[in-house]
């Protein structure tokens, strides 16, 4: 018999409500208990999905006001001082505080970094740790949550907590910690903590825990690797607990494994999506596999092995032919196998089913496709299957058999004109006309800009009217040329401020753009759109990945008018701004029925947003996505300047790579961490000009000038002041207007004041 499980499941609610409800709390209009109540019926309307879909193991503790690292955070009472936050449980203001920071009531503190969840476009609050960090337990909820299941609902869920190990190494040193601090030093303590919380859930009812441990499909050294065995032999101990599942995702977990499979815990949790092919070669993928390691190493047949056999990041239907051989060949390997996800579903839409018809997403895409609901149905056919046999399912795999060919044959995933010119590519077309230098001085010559010139990366506010416009021209209720009215008269005001306030070089603010992605995938053949199939980014800003399904070329000019009509309003440069092609990559759900470096090479830039986990396939990787980027900015001018943006980057492994770029600017993330990621630079050196942000566009929190002009002194104490740009992180879609009035004065004046400080002019 075989049991069915999933990891996680979307938290935002079918139509958004966890967004509506914490923004309008945030505002003052909505109060605790409501925003409480509305997280609750979301919980429970996934635990009756999930219970009458027939899983047998059900995750409770997924569910996040926020962010799951955040609630572990608050969970263990690792809150920063500066939250005021003393002893206790930790409130809902001191939590929202350590996410968005707060600035109200004679308070101001900033908010706690965020960054990337692995390599997805998921990002979390990041642990600030210390030699004075010091944990309790200060949150209920995860016992709250699983009581409430069995309460209303007769069910035993399976919390699910971040792992202790994974806490630790995906923290970072707290503000006036040395960066060499040694964070799995805290282990002991907070075991402590973890065993508190284990033995209190078996005390309620609870039969599993699952404690989740991403970090151990990554490169790990001997010393991380023996943290992980000790933790588990400390939890192991406790003496009145649940079953331990220890779970890892997004790829394979290579030397970890042995450790995994002796740890004194029922479960382990393996993807075997990315980091998995059967023995025969079925979803074969480079570098070693899950299976290969269970094959070669064994020792699995007197624990529970949860299979991550169905992806829990793409939209893609299941091969569920192969998945049942996999799964059977599993099954003889192991103790009890039960069927799960490859990781949370917190990456998928919630349901396909919602999606309204369209002409755009038709029968036959729709066919190709799974979302979080459909992909909890696949779960259980193929616990089904392998339980009662496969014509148990008969009507369901011939189905699923049929959908998979049409897919393979249709003719709308391939162009070959798109295919002739990528082969078309040589390296001269990557290669710009002259080397920086020059372009530097052609660039300098033609733009007359002052030391420290002053940017936005390229979004201002989407107010209440621009998005009324958009709905209105949707529906019919205004034509193309009344909207285009409205945009042009955002444009006018975008420009008309940045001149006002004395920004350097100008955007139109992107009044247009529903997104830096779908706003370029709508102009693009091989991209379909959905109209709810919303995911989480961070907090309550949620995201529509376009769906990439077949090759890609672009029919005609996407953003020419718009830039034209901009600089035709002022003086000042303006500057284009085209999302790049590894970022429409990365931000996209990608077919899955060819190489990624082939999509993209299409597509023709975050790079680090998509680096392997393993560092055994950054080569190949770094080398398309360079490639890529090196294609797309090739053509232009010596005196058109390449800025190019990057957030939410880890960038020190990968300064060779950014430096063949050759972009003219970049443009980082750099507020959160105040300038850390600089130290990457000092240590190698930057021929080209950048931009550390300066301002936080992630938290509602206005940073005072003189805050600003610390970081950027900070920064040209790095590098030269010639090479330096003052910008905010991120773009500035988010936030208010008077928020980024405010802001963006503040960032002038700090500008102003650096550049009397420092050098008084340019040369």
């Amino acid at each position: 018999m075989a049991l069915s499980n999933v990891a996680g499941f979307p938290r935002i609610g079918p139509q958004r409500e966890l967004k509506f409800a914490t923004e309008g709390y945030w505002r003052g209009e909505v109060a605790e208990p409501e925003l409480l109540e509305t997280a609750k019926r979301i919980r429970l309307d996934n635990w009756r999905f999930m219970q009458g879909a027939g899983i047998d193991l059900i995750p409770s503790n997924d569910f996040s006001l926020y962010d799951q690292v955040l609630d572990a955070i608050a969970m263990v009472g690792a809150v920063p001082d500066r939250y005021a936050h003393g002893h206790g449980p930790v409130g809902l203001d001191a939590y929202f505080a350590m996410a968005r920071g707060r600035q109200e009531g004679g308070v101001d503190v900033t908010a706690m970094e965020m960054t990337k969840w692995f390599d997805t476009n998921y990002h979390y609050i990041v642990p600030e740790l210390g030699p004075d960090t010091s944990f309790s337990l200060s949150s209920t909820k995860p016992f709250d949550e699983h009581a409430e299941a069995m309460e209303e609902l007769g069910i035993d869920t399976v919390p699910v907590i971040v792992g202790p190990v994974s806490f630790l190494l995906l923290g970072k040193s707290a503000d006036g910690v040395s960066e060499g601090f040694d964070r799995l030093g805290l282990l002991e303590p907070l075991l402590e903590v973890y065993g508190e919380v284990i033995e209190r859930l078996a005390g309620q009812g609870a039969t599993w825990v699952q404690l989740d441990e991403p970090c151990f499909v990554e490169d790990r050294s001997e010393r991380e690797l023996d943290a992980l065995r000790l933790a588990y032999e400390e939890l192991g101990k406790v003496h009145e607990r649940t079953r331990i599942c220890v779970k890892t995702f997004f790829d394979h977990v290579g030397d970890a494994y042995g450790v995994l499979r002796d740890l004194p815990v029922e479960g382990i949790g393996l993807d075997f999506h990315r980091g998995g092919a059967d023995l025969e070669g079925v979803m074969e993928r480079e570098g070693p596999k899950n299976v290969e390691l269970i094959a070669n190493e064994g020792g699995l047949e007197e624990k529970w092995l949860f299979a991550g056999i169905v992806d829990g990041r793409n939209v893609w239907i299941n091969e569920l032919e192969h998945s049942l051989d996999l799964l059977g060949g599993l099954r003889d390997r192991c103790g009890q196998l039960v069927v799960s996800t490859s990781c949370s579903l917190l990456h998928t839409p919630v349901d396909l089913d919602a999606e309204p018809p369209s002409a755009v997403l038709d029968d036959e895409l729709r066919s190709w496709m799974a979302f979080a609901r459909q992909k909890v149905g696949e779960i259980a056919m193929l616990a089904r299957g392998l339980g009662e046999g496969r014509e148990a399912i008969a009507a369901e795999l011939d189905a699923n058999d049929r959908a998979l060919e049409d897919r393979r044959n249709s003719h709308r995933t391939r162009n070959p004109a798109v295919r002739e010119r990528v082969a078309e590519l040589s390296d001269d077309d990557a290669r710009r006309q002259s080397p920086f230098e020059e372009r530097r001085d052609a660039q300098r010559a033609r733009l007359g800009l002052p030391l420290f010139p002053t940017t936005t990366i390229g979004s201002f506010p989407q107010t209440a009217e621009i998005r009324q416009a958009r709905a209105q021209l949707r529906q019919g209720e205004i034509d193309q040329a009344e909207y285009l009215r409205r945009m042009r008269s955002e444009v006018e005001r975008t420009i008309g401020f940045q001149e006002e306030v004395g920004l350097d070089v100008l955007v139109h603010g992107e009044p247009e753009r529903n997104d830096m992605v779908q706003y370029f995938a709508e102009q693009m053949e091989g991209y379909v759109f959905t109209q709810s199939a919303w995911v989480q980014s961070y907090g309550s800003r949620y995201v529509r990945p376009p769906i990439l399904f077949g090759d890609v070329s672009r029919p005609s000019p996407m953003t020419t008018d718009w830039i034209a009509f901009a600089q035709s309003l002022t003086e000042k440069p303006v500057k284009g701004m085209l999302t790049g092609p590894v970022t429409m990559l990365q931000w996209s759900f990608v077919r899955d029925d060819q190489p990624r470096s082939e999509t993209c090479e299409q597509l023709e830039p975050a790079i680090r947003e998509g680096l392997p986990l393993r560092r055994d396939r950054w080569g190949e990787y770094l080398k398309w996505a360079v490639y890529c980027f090196r294609v797309a900015t090739a053509v232009v001018r010596d005196e058109t300047q390449i800025q190019t943006h990057m957030c939410y980057s880890d960038f020190g492994d990968i300064m060779e790579q950014i430096q063949q770029m050759d972009a003219d600017v970049l443009l980082i993330e750099a507020a959160r961490s105040r300038m850390e990621l600089l130290h990457d630079w000092e240590r190698t050196g930057y021929a080209q000009e950048i931009g550390p942000g300066v301002y936080d566009i992630h938290s509602p929190r206005v940073p005072p000038a003189e805050e600003m002009a610390e970081l950027l002194q900070a920064a040209a104490r790095v590098l030269p002041p010639e090479q330096l740009w003052v910008n905010p992180d991120c773009g500035l879609k988010t936030r208010t207007w008077p928020e980024t009035e405010a802001a963006l004065r503040n960032l002038v004046q700090a500008a102003e004041q650096v550049r009397k400080e420092l050098v008084p002019a340019r040369e």
